[in-house]
């Protein structure tokens, strides 16, 4: 099959998930048979043509050129009243999808007779790309959603929403990462005969416990300021309100009383940095959270993984959660935020012979604490939560799992 992905990241740009998962999956799909040619954006210096991992990738330059001039004519008034770095944003977005088309209708079918059977659209960032080529080349768009505006911005953006229904609209699939975005979906308005649900995985062979020594993570610990006979409770991720961190830090004078060996390692970087700094004095616990305010390069990321006993996640939005699926992988047992949308309900198995974990309320500190104390009072408990994570990822949550399930979505379409 010949299929083109319109994604606003790829290496060298990742800026979150998403990159991560179009550099995988891609690489998946060209094991298989597949050639895939990817539209990504421009960033300083890379190649506007190259092939990363068997993939065909162009970048159309759009850091030189600028629609602030002729925003007002045609870009909406809601976007016109945004900042002016994000009327730059939408519009360098724009420019990419627009120029991006082009060259795939013009160039590479046109003039170089490349053959085309599926455009597949990754979220609103790469929607405009995917409809104007799915139109100029009459060929049929699949759209993948990894969450919605209103998901990640609350109400969120009027034209961002109407660019997601109009792009699912035209689409002949709807592909999005968990089951609980399908019911998101449906209550929304969106065409449930269309959706298909495909979760997102990880390199389980990357993220493994035996890539980690028991040296090199008694060393992490030691260089944290936890001691061997401390109990490491890790959370990572974007510091905001959606995230959690800050529920977390409220629970643990309830952890404390219970588990007073306990300690909290948060990494991340956001918005609720001073929060957390705040919320940690104001409870009299400085000495018992570590915060670490940067982005942790991968390698360094599984060495906190394998450093931790207990991994909490207590997420209020979460389509599917990439770092839960980490900690799984490294075989920590893991607590998550199960309310509204929450793929991580998918994710865990909070009960029985496979359990992985627990779910919890994660408006409630005391939800929280209840759980972590339950893992971190029983060693053998956590170990099989641990064990059952990492088995459960190896099941249903690998990158060769998900190709399959993708391209099963794709025949559907193509035939």
């Amino acid at each position: 099959m010949e299929i083109v992905f319109f994604v606003y990241e790829f290496p060298p740009y990742i800026v979150g998930g998403l990159g991560t998962y179009a550099e995988y999956v891609t690489r998946e799909l060209v094991k298989m048979g597949h050639d895939v040619t990817v539209f990504s954006m421009h960033i300083k210096d890379s190649p506007t043509r190259d092939v990363y991992g068997g993939v065909e990738v162009h970048r159309p330059i759009v850091e030189n050129m600028s629609l602030s001039l002729l925003l007002p004519m045609f870009i909406p008034e809601e976007v016109r009243r945004w900042s002016k770095g994000s009327q730059k944003y939408f519009g360098d977005i724009f420019l990419y999808n627009v120029l991006s088309a082009s060259k795939l209708v013009n160039y590479l079918v046109r003039s170089e007779k490349r053959s085309v059977d599926l455009i597949v659209s990754h979220d609103w960032l790469g929607s405009v790309g995917g409809l104007l080529s799915s139109r100029g080349l009459n060929k049929p768009l699949v759209f993948h959603m990894h969450s919605t505006e209103q998901g990640r911005s609350g109400d969120g953006s009027e034209t961002i929403k109407r660019l997601e229904r109009l792009t699912a609209e035209h689409a002949e699939r709807i592909v999005t990462v968990s089951y609980a975005m399908r019911d998101h979906l449906v209550r929304l308005g969106y065409e449930e005969k269309k959706i298909r649900v495909v979760y997102n995985g990880i390199d389980a062979e990357k993220y493994s416990p035996e890539r980690v020594s028991e040296e090199e993570r008694l060393s992490l610990r030691e260089k944290l300021g936890v001691s061997p006979d401390e109990l490491m409770i890790l959370f990572i991720g974007r510091l905001s309100w959606v995230k959690g961190a800050d529920v977390l830090v409220q629970s643990m004078p309830d952890i404390l009383r219970s588990v007073p060996e306990a300690k909290l390692v948060i990494v991340g970087v956001g918005d609720q940095q001073e929060l957390l700094k705040y919320e940690a004095s104001r409870l009299r616990i400085e000495d018992k959270v570590i915060l670490i305010h940067k982005f942790l390069p991968e390698w360094e990321k599984i060495k906190f993984y394998a450093a931790a006993d207990v991994c909490v996640f207590p997420s209020k939005y979460e389509p599917f959660g990439i770092v839960c699926t980490e900690a799984m992988s490294m075989g920590k047992p893991v607590v998550v935020g199960a309310r509204n949308i929450s793929g991580l309900r998918e994710q865990v198995v909070p009960s029985g012979p496979h359990q992985c974990g627990f779910h919890i309320n994660p408006y409630d500190p005391c939800d929280i604490a209840k759980f972590v104390i339950l893992l971190l009072e029983d060693e053998d408990l956590r170990r099989r939560c641990g064990e059952n994570a990492r088995r459960r990822v190896l099941g249903l949550f690998t990158w060769e799992r998900v190709a399959e399930n993708t391209i099963r979505v794709y025949r559907e379409v193509v035939g």
